[in-house]
């Protein structure tokens, strides 16, 4: 619910003491015997580069990085076309005269020089920022290659020099910007967990005067006061309820899809919502004090707790940087001492040319491009290229129980009736009385009653008993259906055979319910959280693998254990509490294993932030989706197998390029440096330029070729 949905909520006339009008309060009383995770989150944010890989525009998000590499590729390719058609070099080698138009010598100095200028200034700031902090890499070998260019062109244009390559310069400049943007693109680092977080909060409250109440902005709430939460709203603040129960909606702080009864004395903590009655709430903390703001700061803890990784071609371009400038400074010496001065500088500027790596600068981003595209038709949305590039070293993936390996929604799971009862009458009389509820156990007991039955009987009388159950009058019997408290409550014997019958259930962690039909026990139901099929099948993909794979979950132990069981989970974190789920994230990597974390609430984003790998559920709450690297569109477990699939996939791909674009220049930069210059072999500038476009279009083509990976056993 959005905030302005919650203020449309809490402006809906009702009496602030209306009582509860469905069962939800009773039966999250009675049934909760899970514990509940409650308070988390996290911001992926690990970067593409190295410091400096972006020059001057470090401080924008990557969105505007985009945006600024399209623009000025669109500009630089526009001046390009006249720079190669009138280029001397480029008429000679495809044999054709370019037409006669007044200052055409002009054509390649004026547009080279504002095609250098703003078309490589982010090369150019990349470039001294990363001398300036000494690590090299591509963004300094850029503007090395385009500054020699540069000016190995207009001192030529001015006569001073016979190496003209404007046409170079400009083809060069392009490709770079084109093969940055893809990158910008792929990397999407826009993230907005903290935003998110805040958007849990209403942008004021109610808080309760001699008076009545009066409408304030939270900044003005303080510890003490005393806040009237009406039914859709959003707690304002932590507090205690000193007046009023009812159910409240936790699910954006712990995943957990079933409301939790709150009653007097009960704590409550900011971003939840009051589902079914009103609550007066004695706030305990505001602002930075809340568990909110609690979850907010583990967020940025965990994120800078994290080391910067290095992308690979960063790491390429860097010792090629050192490769190049060692290959012109050889050459420089070699011809200079061998008398040729004249042909020392257009080796070494064609050798420093030659080295700048066009299809390294589309290696990396081309396969980026192509495998988000590629996970995003399998419902795999790739928010952190480096997350999908460490996926293929997980050795363990842990997942939150609740909404990713069970559904997140109890289903009666066994029935039994009392000696002498028949089961169909019980099962009528319990699916009208449960009509009337709309709380989730409520709906999974009728919707078994109905399927087993059929058509079933008007309840009349129907209420709630907070704390206890439900009850309604059905063919003129009382049926009443609660948990242990209801039976203390009608002094009722569950009868041996069906205690007996029902201890399993409550020793592996069911929600047990019982059936009193005129003060007698007739039947029980037991409800659990559905273990899902398809997390049986990615469960038994990741140990194929030879991954480990833990759950961990607020539950009590034995709920845990029995979904562990049902799946074949190798390890269980039961019983944690939110604010230790990210500890055991960094107790597994204590071990020495990279970690993948799968999660959906907010609880789990500190958890997400530590791990090696975030996985958000798409289904789960906005917080998760914002703090992973990785989503899933849909709940199916499953997807992380096939991001694993991919992230080995794209891996390949990315040292298949890298090898390409590197072998190139193993071939190319001894050639350019004139090493068969003594038997008449000098390999022309153009003609590298060509083996450049030739090595790029090997490594746009191999990439394409994973549009063909399988993600799918």
């Amino acid at each position: 619910m959005t905030v302005s949905q919650n203020q449309r909520a809490a402006s809906t006339p009702q009496e602030e003491d209306a009582s509860p009008s469905h069962a939800g309060a009773t039966h999250s009383a009675e049934h909760g015997s899970a514990h509940r995770d409650a308070d988390h989150p996290r911001n992926h944010h690990d970067g593409g580069h190295g410091d400096g890989h972006h020059g001057g525009d470090h401080g924008n998000g990557h969105g505007d990085h985009a945006a600024m590499f399209r623009d000025r590729l669109w500009l630089v390719l526009l001046l390009a076309i006249p720079v190669v058609i009138w280029s001397h070099h480029v008429q000679d080698l495809f044999g054709y005269t370019a037409p006669t138009v007044p200052g055409r010598e002009l054509i390649g100095p004026v547009l080279g020089s504002v095609i250098f200028f703003y078309g490589g200034w982010p090369f150019l700031t990349g470039g001294l920022s990363e001398a300036r902090s000494r690590q090299p890499g591509m963004m300094l070998l850029i503007a090395m290659a385009i500054t020699v260019a540069y000016v190995a062109s207009m001192t030529s244009s001015l006569g001073l020099f016979d190496q003209e390559v404007w046409w170079e310069l400009a083809l060069l400049i392009a490709i770079m910007l084109l093969g940055h943007w893809l990158e910008m693109r792929a990397i999407g680092q826009a993230r907005g967990a903290l935003q998110a977080l805040a958007e849990l909060l209403p942008d004021d409250a109610e808080r309760v005067t001699g008076d009545g109440t009066e409408t304030v902005p939270l900044g003005e709430l303080v510890a003490g006061d005393v806040v009237l939460v009406r039914p859709g709203a959003r707690v304002p603040a932590d507090g205690t309820i000193v007046r009023g129960s009812g159910d409240v909606d936790e699910s954006m702080l712990t995943g957990e899809s079933n409301p939790v009864a709150r009653e007097e004395g009960d704590r409550v903590v900011a971003g939840t919502v009051a589902v079914d009655a009103s609550l007066r709430v004695e706030v305990t903390a505001t602002g930075e004090d809340t568990a909110l703001a609690g979850i907010q700061r583990m967020v940025a803890d965990a994120q800078s707790s994290r080391s910067r990784a290095q992308a690979l071609a960063d790491r390429a371009a860097a010792l090629l940087f050192y490769v190049a400038l060692a290959a012109g400074i050889v050459t420089a010496i070699a011809w200079t001492i061998a008398g040729r001065p004249e042909f020392a500088i257009d080796r070494t500027v064609t050798v420093l040319i030659i080295a700048c790596p066009h299809a390294l600068g589309l290696a990396i981003p081309l396969v980026t491009a192509i495998s988000t595209s590629r996970s995003a038709r399998a419902g795999i949305l790739v928010k952190d290229r480096l997350a999908l590039e460490r996926m293929r070293l997980v050795d363990a993936v842990l997942f939150d129980k609740t909404g990713t390996l069970t559904r997140g929604a109890h289903v009666v799971t066994d029935v039994a009736v009392a000696d002498g009862t028949d089961e169909h009458e019980m099962l009528r009389m319990a699916a009208a009385v449960e009509a009337d509820s709309e709380h989730p156990l409520a709906r999974a007991i009728h919707a078994r009653a109905v399927e087993a039955v059929g058509e079933i009987p008007t309840a009349d009388g129907f209420r709630t008993m907070a704390g206890r159950g439900v009850t309604a009058t059905v063919d003129g019997h009382e049926v009443a259906i609660g948990g242990p408290s209801l039976l203390r409550e009608r002094d009722a014997e569950v009868p041996a055979a069906l205690a007996e019958r029902t201890r399993p259930w409550a020793d592996r962690g069911a929600a047990v319910l019982h059936v009193i039909v005129d003060g007698t026990v007739a039947g029980a139901f037991a409800l659990e959280d559905e273990v899902r099929e398809v997390s049986r099948q990615a469960v038994q993909q990741l140990h194929d693998a030879g991954v480990t794979v833990a759950m961990i979950t607020g539950d009590a132990q034995q709920v845990a254990d029995a979904v562990a069981a049902a799946l074949g989970i190798d390890e269980v974190f039961a019983e944690v509490l939110p604010e230790d789920k990210d500890a055991k994230v960094a107790e597994l990597q204590s071990r020495g294993l990279t970690v993948a974390m799968v999660g959906d609430g907010v609880n789990d984003a500190p958890a997400l932030a530590r791990a090696d790998v975030g996985i958000a559920i798409g289904a789960g709450t906005d917080v998760a989706i914002q703090s992973a690297g990785i989503v899933l569109a849909s709940d199916d477990p499953n997807g992380v197998v096939a991001i694993r699939r991919l992230s080995a996939a794209t891996y390949r791909k990315m040292v298949q390029n890298l090898w390409w674009a590197a072998g190139y220049n193993l071939v190319a930069i001894p050639l350019a440096a004139g090493v068969l210059a003594p038997i008449g072999f000098v390999l022309p500038m153009a003609i590298g330029a060509v083996l450049m476009s030739a090595s790029t279009i090997i490594v746009a083509a191999n990439a394409q070729l994973l549009r063909r990976a399988s993600l799918a056993e």
